[in-house]
């Protein structure tokens, strides 16, 4: 499988879980993995969530269906290894996946740091969260990451209306060299202060009316 991270099962269908598979740019290649269904992009850059849906609801079953939720990319693509399968906001690299007490399916990103917006995600942002109801293929961008970051880590309070999240290495900086004595090259989140410097956090996400996360 093409780097399987986070597994969330959907207890408002019961039996059905998904995984994302966050890429893996060495299937096809020779010596490695060949495309089959379940990883059918050669070179997969961009990743895919994975569904399964257990015989009877039941954990213990040994038997199951499964689909491929969505195939992530660019939407514009004429590339078939490239082209994104979702409508709404493009994402790639899907990682942290968790279900709210809606049955909304949360997606963070973690696209590489030496990857971000270079090469085949020029233009598509930094790291991010997005929100789909599954069935749908509408997807959604909430939030954007500060520069050099993953975006990890899902809680919600049970009343929906606090989200936990983490903010992870921000200011890395993937393939370039990094220069102790400018720590701030890439970013100083979260103080933004010309003194500071970047630090992982876990950042509280409230609504200013105090209504339930997503709506």
């Amino acid at each position: 499988m093409d780097r399987p991270e986070w597994i969330a099962v959907d207890t408002h269908a019961k039996g059905s879980v998904y995984c994302t598979l966050t890429n893996n740019s060495d299937r096809g290649k020779e010596g490695k993995a060949p495309v089959d269904a379940a990883n059918p992009r050669a070179n997969n850059q961009f990743g895919h969530i994975m569904h399964w849906r257990e015989e009877r609801a039941d954990p213990a079953s040994a038997k199951f269906t499964w689909n491929i939720l969505v195939l992530a990319g660019r939407t514009d693509s004429d590339d078939p290894k490239a082209k994104g399968s979702m409508q709404g906001a493009e994402f790639g690299s899907p990682d942290g996946l968790s279900f709210d007490h809606r049955g909304v399916l949360w997606i963070q990103t973690d696209v590489s740091s030496s990857t971000i917006n270079k090469k085949a995600y020029e233009g598509m942002g930094n790291n991010q969260m997005i929100a789909t109801l599954p069935g749908t293929n509408e997807y959604r961008r909430f939030l954007t990451g500060p520069r050099g970051c993953e975006i990890t880590g899902i809680a919600f309070t049970p009343d929906n209306r606090t989200l936990f999240i983490n903010i992870q290495h921000p200011g890395e900086g993937g393939d370039d060299i990094t220069d102790p004595s400018n720590p701030r090259a890439i970013s100083n989140w979260p103080d933004s202060r010309s003194d500071g410097r970047p630090r992982s956090s876990t950042v509280v996400i409230t609504k200013s009316n105090g209504g339930i996360i997503g709506t």
